[in-house]
């Protein structure tokens, strides 16, 4: 039976559907945050409950081994405040932290200004500058504990071009030592912090400063009053990356001199590590893990809102 050309198109009349629209409200409705939940209760379970019962372990005298141990309530954090290699590990942390922090964003701002211009080899420096960043940092750290050595590469360099009495025991001084580990973790870092610039100098346009050159500005004038603020995004990224890594700071550290000589070069990270599993005071240890949780999120907390109000204000 063939249906005429008026009943072939009589539905067309009527309304449609409400059936699809109701479902398109109820998916624009549902909870997107159900899609995380499995990933949020192994979350939960895997790091958020350990720290939860570790931040409690740290108000007991607990040795690691014995289940019996006695709660103490803030007797570890009196006792820290009283611990001089706890307060001069504060210390370090911090001063670590600032000199990595200005050091390493001034080398690879330098850096990423030198392999953005026109040079041919760009591209080869640009690789060369950034392959220290994805080495492991315990293997950097071995390498450079043997180049700067008593008899290592960096004093037989200096003997061979007549500078002997510059060659120093450069891990082995207690007024040496915290600034030679500095030095190998710039090394190490400066091409990742330059990759970061160089991605924020790509993208400012090139007509900004052909307009500043027409204007009279000269190369530094550009760089301070049109490139630089313009740059605001990656400060913020590669400062905050560099405070939070010289707070948490212990491969490098631990590998190069231990801590040592004495506690010249310990910081939180590596006295936590030795009040643990070397000296059994685990619930001791842990109440400095708190500490340095506090001091990392207080100062890249206040860090990013001075950035970002800086970053607002730039754009």
């Amino acid at each position: 039976m063939t249906l005429a050309p008026n009943a072939q198109l009589s539905d067309r009349g009527r309304p449609p559907d409400r059936a699809p629209a109701a479902s398109a409200r109820r998916a624009r409705t549902t909870p997107s945050w159900w899609f995380t939940a499995p990933a949020l209760l192994l979350f939960t379970f895997v790091v958020l409950v350990p720290s939860a019962r570790g931040v409690y372990y740290a108000f007991t005298d607990w040795d690691g081994l014995d289940p019996h141990y006695s709660f103490v309530g803030l007797g570890n954090f009196a006792d820290m405040s009283r611990d001089t290699d706890a307060v001069q590990a504060v210390w370090h942390t911090l001063l670590i932290a600032v000199s990595i922090t200005v050091v390493q964003n001034a080398v690879g701002l330098l850096l990423a200004l030198g392999v953005n211009s026109a040079i041919r080899t760009r591209n080869v420096l640009r690789v060369f500058l950034f392959a220290p960043a994805v080495v492991t940092p315990i293997v950097t750290a071995y390498l450079w504990r043997n180049l700067l050595g008593p008899d290592g590469a960096v004093n037989s360099l200096l003997g061979a071009v007549g500078l002997g009495d510059w060659r120093q025991d450069w891990l082995g001084s207690p007024d040496l030592a915290l600034w030679a580990i500095v030095g190998v973790i710039v090394w190490q870092f400066a091409g990742y912090s330059m990759v970061i610039f160089l991605a924020g100098l790509q993208s400012v346009p090139q007509e900004v400063h052909e307009a500043a050159a027409l204007d009279g500005a000269g190369p530094v004038r550009r760089f301070w009053s049109v490139t630089r603020p313009l740059l605001a995004p990656a400060f913020t990224i590669n400062l905050m990356l560099s405070v939070i890594g010289g707070i948490k700071l212990f491969d490098q550290v631990y590998a190069l001199t231990g801590g040592g000589p004495g506690h010249a070069t310990d910081t939180l990270s590596t006295l936590i590590y030795k009040d643990a599993f070397t000296l059994g005071e685990f619930g001791y240890s842990i109440a400095l893990a708190v500490v340095l949780t506090i001091v990392v999120a207080v100062v890249s907390t206040g860090q990013y809102v001075a950035l970002s109000r800086s970053e607002r204000a730039a754009a």
